[in-house]
């Protein structure tokens, strides 16, 4: 692991120098060069996710696809996932909540600081676990995986958060793209909700990359169209793409008791124990057509293109659509 850790860090810091530092002294924002820093090793981890989806997840969609996609329709839609994908893998969405709400979160956790109210680190509860490196962030990615499975059952109970997040799952084409998928404000509310919760439990900035990044492959993974489950015990260790293809799947991923009625199945973000724990779990077999009700029912139309998409969601949240 060293070795490859100094060879991140080695062409980390030729990028930085060879062309985001010129661009900052050019652009006269030569005060940004930490976070830039920091910015480029997430620009490098979302290049290491695509690279993994096409070389990896990629060919495992074309080996036991759940079912075609050829119709020029089908391929158009995917084509606005792909967008999606770049836009929050290479941190470009990052980037724009840095120069606008990321001001305000310092503000407010450096007043907290002031004023005497440290950050708790959620990892000093195991004894001697600065000295266990896995161990920590074993500790860290469980509570964001508990955070994440709340957030996930509040984007559908809530109804004027469900308006939003039923862009994510108004994709009748699922595929390894499809992660993403998001009205920008659903984006920015879950990444709030993260941010704050990171800095409130004290997650290191190095732990934090490699928490994301590992999430955020593994969704992938989840939505790719590829008929595959992990077992009758894998299946209640980790999310699999079969388990959470029935959370897309029309009227089980987001309906309970009826389709009048808000809530869903299998929210879990990487481990199904929450599902488990909570009585939220469906084990079943099956790997129905995903989409969303009134989208089949009602024709209700979510929008084709990455801008109409976003538009009719905001539309939808304030009742206009």
């Amino acid at each position: 692991m060293d070795w490859l850790t100094g060879i991140f860090v080695g062409v980390q810091a030729w990028l930085f120098q060879a062309l985001v530092q010129p661009a900052l002294f050019a652009l006269g924002l030569s005060s940004l060069f930490e976070d830039a820093y920091g910015a480029t090793a997430w620009f490098m981890m979302g290049v290491i996710q695509i690279i993994i989806l096409l070389a990896v997840i990629s060919p495992l969609q074309r080996w036991r696809p759940v079912e075609a996609m050829d119709s020029p329709s089908e391929r158009a839609s995917i084509r606005v996932d792909v967008l999606y994908t770049l836009l929050h893998r290479l941190g470009l969405f990052k980037l724009a909540l840095f120069f606008t709400l990321d001001p305000w979160f310092d503000e407010i956790f450096g007043a907290l600081r002031t004023a005497g109210y440290g950050t708790f680190h959620l990892d000093q509860l195991w004894p001697g676990v600065t000295d266990q490196a896995v161990v920590s962030l074993l500790i860290y990615l469980l509570a964001f995986d508990f955070v994440g499975y709340w957030t996930h059952r509040g984007q559908h109970q809530l109804e004027w958060w469900w308006r939003l997040h039923s862009l994510h799952h108004s994709q009748r084409q699922m595929t390894m793209w499809s992660d993403n998928r998001s009205h920008l404000l659903d984006s920015i509310v879950l990444d709030s909700v993260v941010v704050v919760v990171a800095q409130l439990i004290g997650v290191a900035p190095d732990q934090f990359i490699v928490i994301v990044t590992l999430t955020q492959l593994s969704e992938s993974f989840q939505h790719a169209n590829v008929r595959l489950w992990f077992g009758r015990i894998g299946e209640r260790l980790w999310v699999s793409p079969r388990f959470h293809r029935l959370h897309h799947s029309i009227g089980i991923g987001h309906e309970t008791n009826g389709p009048k009625t808000l809530g869903g199945h299998n929210f879990g973000v990487l481990l199904p124990w929450w599902d488990m724990l909570f009585g939220t779990a469906n084990f079943e077999q099956r790997y129905e057509p995903t989409g969303v009700r009134d989208q089949v029912e009602a024709n209700r139309d979510y929008g084709r293109g990455f801008w109409s998409q976003q538009w009719l969601g905001m539309k939808r949240l304030f009742g206009r659509a």
